[in-house]
């Protein structure tokens, strides 16, 4: 059974902001997830790259320090996404923020959460490309397309 809930994937740039109020205006007052997904242990990476032999200067990057870079980004995940929610409630919906770290790609991430909450429709901005690229889809617009268990509406940039 399909709940009424809309998932809205926000970045906090200007087409996700669109996206939260395009989605407002055509689901009116229904309950939204806003998700932000955000790469957990990036600065991992950082820290442990081997730069002996490749004659690159040693990383400063520390696993303490990686923690705490990972730390502030997961925080920052959690603010962009309680902004976010904030903005779908000042435009009519009754949304709460969720940061998600990022496993397996960013459309993976959404639709999983939309099959997990049987959402009725997941809303993502879609950022402008090359002109070539804007030919095609992004890539991630492509797999929320293909992969999403329900509508998806995607708002592009003004």
């Amino acid at each position: 059974m399909t709940t009424n809930l809309v998932v809205i994937g926000f970045d906090g740039t200007p087409a996700a902001e669109r996206a939260i109020r395009e989605a407002a205006q055509l689901f009116p007052g229904r309950n939204a997830l806003v998700v932000t997904v955000w790469e957990a242990g990036r600065a991992f990476d950082l820290a442990m790259i081997p730069t002996r032999g490749f004659e690159l200067p040693l990383s400063d990057i520390d696993i303490r320090t990686a923690a705490e870079i990972d730390k502030a980004l997961y925080n920052e995940a959690q603010q962009l996404a309680r902004w976010g929610a904030q903005l779908a409630n000042d435009n009519g919906m009754t949304a709460q923020g969720l940061a998600v770290a990022d496993e397996v790609g960013v459309a993976d991430t959404l639709v999983r959460l939309a099959k997990e909450n049987e959402a009725a429709v997941l809303v993502a901005g879609a950022h402008r490309h090359a002109r070539l690229a804007e030919l095609l889809l992004g890539s991630t617009t492509k797999a929320l397309l293909q992969h999403a268990p329900c509508p998806v509406l995607v708002v592009r940039g003004e």
